[in-house]
């Protein structure tokens, strides 16, 4: 495995997920979004002590429904995952930028009178070092969505095959890293990871911004409710005409 840039940041007994680009001649960017929990302790103790592996975890809906309210049980912010009806789930995760080199962005617009060379130039720069953003995904986004959906968002215009998406569990001082596969869903490794505790520490404009999508999101469902049972109500209607109405 190629070695990747390590991120300059402990916990103790925790789990956690990170982005980040493969090593060779074009890397530019490491990403790292948190998942953290304390890993509990085995009646039997492990002859080697292991990270847990998520993906071996087969969920049910009933499951997923459960672990969804134990998840929310324990945050103490409101950025709780909601259940849909479909047995889908939404929530956030919190991505870090680390930058290992520029990344490019599309030229410039230039007026018809200035050179087209310059136009067609690519233009670097670097991201300001830690940066960080959060994403409200669903339980269905993979990691190579969120990794597009980063670069879309910052305009970056390199391959999105550059970078990979790493689960990272650093436990009694030893680091695991493991690749994602693209279909992999980083919500449900949160999820299975246990909520963030200081996923509180958030801005000011960062909480608004939290806020006004669970606003949306109790929009959306209080107007599905809403057309469900005028729809009920329609049919009921509809029936007890059908019964006044003589034969």
């Amino acid at each position: 495995m190629t070695e990747c840039e390590r991120f300059e940041m402990t916990w103790g007994s925790s789990a956690s997920s990170g982005y980040c680009s493969l090593s060779d001649s074009e890397n530019e960017l490491e990403l790292f979004y948190t998942a953290r929990t304390s890993l509990r302790k085995t009646k039997k103790r492990r002859e080697k002590d292991e990270p847990v592996d998520w993906r071996k975890q087969d969920l049910s809906v009933s499951e997923i429904q459960q672990k969804v309210k134990e998840y929310n049980a324990q945050v103490n912010s409101n950025l709780f995952m909601v259940l849909n009806r479909d047995g889908s789930y939404t929530g956030f995760i919190k991505v870090q930028f680390k930058l290992a080199r520029p990344v490019s962005l599309p030229p410039p617009v230039c007026s018809p009178t200035r050179d087209r060379a310059l136009s067609q130039r690519r233009t670097s720069f670097y991201l300001p070092r830690d940066t960080v953003k959060h994403l409200h995904v669903s339980s269905s986004t993979r990691s190579r969505d969120v990794i597009q959906a980063l670069l879309n968002k910052f305009t970056v215009i390199d391959n999105p095959a550059k970078f990979s998406l790493f689960e990272r569990c650093e436990r009694q001082s030893q680091v695991y890293l493991r690749k994602l596969a693209d279909d992999e869903c980083p919500l449900f490794l949160r999820l299975c990871a246990g909520p963030n505790e200081k996923w509180d520490a958030f801005s000011f404009p960062e909480l608004q911004n939290f806020l006004r999508i669970l606003q949306r999101e109790e929009e959306d469902h209080v107007r599905q409710i809403v057309r469900r049972y005028a729809q009920a109500r329609d049919k009921m209607k509809q029936a007890l005409k059908n019964l006044s109405t003589p034969g």
